[in-house]
């Protein structure tokens, strides 16, 4: 007898469910993207335990009958696609079928759904449809998914803790709600309110919704396209950032997906603007013909590979670019008392460590009369125009009257005070020098007195010889010199008077350590940011009233005067009504 057989359809619904349902966040994915496909615009979703003990989706969709409320738990059993040319054109969220039939084979689940014509309940334990009945006539679909992983004991053994189970279906709810602002979609956990959004199609409301009002304050809207893609969101001011990547939100055709280049590229978009181990927070939904993106590529259906990936990078970056370079991007501090109240609605923060300021006309956005829907307050339709009128002049006029510390000058004007951080505004200046010198040398070098020698080991000295040709565009004169050895002749104009020596080994250990993944243009980047940092003033150096009215004009004429290379801030701001309300001037 041969030793090659077909395996049970009940193992074989086990081992796809492995791929499909990993965690409790998995089953949720699955049948709110069901719920979507059937055009629902209510969404209930209700979980005991995280849902190891109950998962509830209840949708006002179009429902089933009888025979596809059976049929839907068989594997492969889909009404999204019919022939191998609909995975090029794919417009739904589900369409391999296999989520049903896995989640069945690991849980029990009754399915209550109605068509409006007839109405059907299905029970199902193991996989095996054990009753099928009449059920009454809402339309629409409720799916109850008991005891998840149940036959399964390994697979349950290694969920994770019930928060962080609960913390993944609150991430991937608030997902889909910045994907979808026009359905009504409430999260309750353990019969406590977690998410409630309005189907308002508001996405701005959505986003304060689940980070707060101060952030969403802080988004500005973008929305660019070109001949293959168009793209549309909000994407945070640069003051507004997170210590990891689950605030960089990316939509395809209104599916959420990751792709790390994309985030990548979002990310460097910011570059100067915050430091680099922070990244903002973004929705981001790109439309693009079906034919361009596959999203079969894993049964979860979130990773996605572009075709033309090049010409969506350049409009996603050219677009943030130009958005941060048009915005007044100067804090505004402002002084508020927090009254302490019992809070009676359950709430999750799963990013609490953040360093938040105020933004310029926060005041007028803050005392704009709000929308109220079901008590809970909402940003007003005027947050979106205010965000539009923003001031898109650069640094305002200011007058220095004094310095606090040898670090922070003291300017004011007609409407408030400023406090410039004298180093960061001096890296900031540094930096576009150099950083114009770095990318249009003109062949001024300076030949050194006593030349430098420098041995490295012989892996670095292969790298090092083979970007001899680089090094010499940035006008510096390098020659080999002995055994694993360079000798170092003269160097460009921007390198620090009086600590050549350590500024020239520094350019040459980047130019060894980036060589693996080097990008020109990012390495000059690289470049100017340390060397400026080397070149300015430091805190605790007292400087004149004219070197800082010097320093004030030459941070007024740079391209991005509000952060400093490494994304700290240069200026902040109080308004006069902020400084009265700090001295008790004026009411609250």
């Amino acid at each position: 007898m041969g030793k090659i057989h077909i395996m049970d359809e009940l193992l074989s619904n086990k081992i796809a469910a492995g791929e499909v349902v990993e965690r409790c966040m998995n089953v949720v994915k699955e049948l709110v993207e069901n719920s979507i496909d059937a055009k629902s615009t209510e969404i209930k979703i209700e979980v005991e335990q995280a849902g190891t003990k109950l998962i509830r989706v209840t949708d006002n969709g179009i429902g089933m009958d009888k025979e596809d409320a059976v049929l839907c738990f068989a594997l492969h059993a889909t009404s999204k696609i019919k022939t191998s040319d609909d995975l090029f054109n794919i417009g739904t969220l589900g369409f391999r079928g296999e989520a049903l039939a896995s989640i069945g084979s690991v849980s029990e689940i009754t399915l209550k759904t109605s068509d409006g014509i007839t109405g059907t309940e299905v029970k199902v334990v193991g996989g095996k449809i054990e009753e099928v009945n009449e059920s009454d006539l809402r339309k629409g679909t409720t799916i109850e998914v008991k005891n998840l992983f149940f036959n399964t004991p390994a697979r349950l053994k290694h969920l994770k803790s019930f928060y962080t189970e609960l913390a993944s279906i609150t991430d991937y709810v608030n997902k889909i709600s910045l994907t979808h602002p026009e359905i009504k979609i409430t999260l309750i956990s353990d019969n406590n309110v977690v998410l409630n959004t309005d189907g308002s199609n508001n996405l701005l409301k959505n986003i304060k919704c689940i980070y707060g009002v101060e952030v969403a304050k802080r988004m500005v809207e973008i929305e660019a396209e070109n001949e293959d893609y168009k793209i549309s969101g909000y994407i945070s001011l640069p003051e507004v950032h997170r210590s990891n990547k689950n605030g960089m939100i990316t939509l395809v055709n209104n599916r959420v997906v990751r792709n790390i280049e994309l985030n990548r590229t979002i990310n460097d978009s910011y570059h100067s603007y915050k430091p680099d181990n922070r990244y903002p927070i973004v929705v981001l939904n790109i439309e693009v013909d079906p034919t361009l993106v596959d999203v079969n590529i894993h049964p979860t259906k979130m990773d996605v590979k572009f075709s033309k990936f090049e010409e969506l990078n350049d409009l996603v970056r050219e677009t943030i670019e130009k958005k941060l370079k048009n915005i007044n991007l100067i804090p505004n501090i402002e002084a508020k008392e927090r009254e302490h109240k019992k809070v009676e609605t359950f709430t999750l923060n799963f990013n609490i460590n953040e360093e938040e300021t105020k933004y310029e006309k926060q005041e007028e956005l803050l005392t704009e009369e709000p929308l109220v829907i079901n008590n809970d307050l909402i940003i007003s339709e005027k947050l979106k125009e205010e965000e539009q009128e923003l001031v898109t002049e650069k640094m305002p006029l200011m007058y220095p009257i004094g310095e606090v510390h040898g670090t922070y000058i003291i300017c004011q004007n007609d409407t408030g005070m400023y406090i410039i951080d004298q180093h960061a505004a001096k890296e900031r200046i540094n930096y576009e020098i150099c950083l114009d010198k770095l990318s249009n040398p003109n062949n001024d070098k300076i030949d050194m007195i006593v030349p430098t020698t420098i041995e490295y080991s012989n892996n670095e000295y292969i790298i090092l010889k083979e970007n001899f040709d680089m090094l010499e565009e940035m006008n510096f004169k390098i020659e080999p010199f002995g055994i694993n050895s360079i000798i170092v002749k003269a160097h460009p104009t921007w390198i620090p008077s009086g600590n050549e020596v350590e500024a020239i080994k520094k350019v040459i250990e980047m130019v060894i350590e980036k060589e693996k993944n080097f990008n020109l243009g990012r390495f000059r980047d690289h470049v100017a940011a340390t060397m400026a940092c080397k070149m300015s003033i430091k805190a605790n150096d007292e400087i004149t009233k004219e070197e800082m009215e010097r320093l004030i004009e030459d941070l007024r004429k740079c391209k991005n005067p509000f952060n400093c290379p490494h994304g700290r801030p240069t200026i902040i701001y109080y308004s006069k009504e902020e400084l009265e309300k700090l001295f008790k001037r004026s009411g609250f």
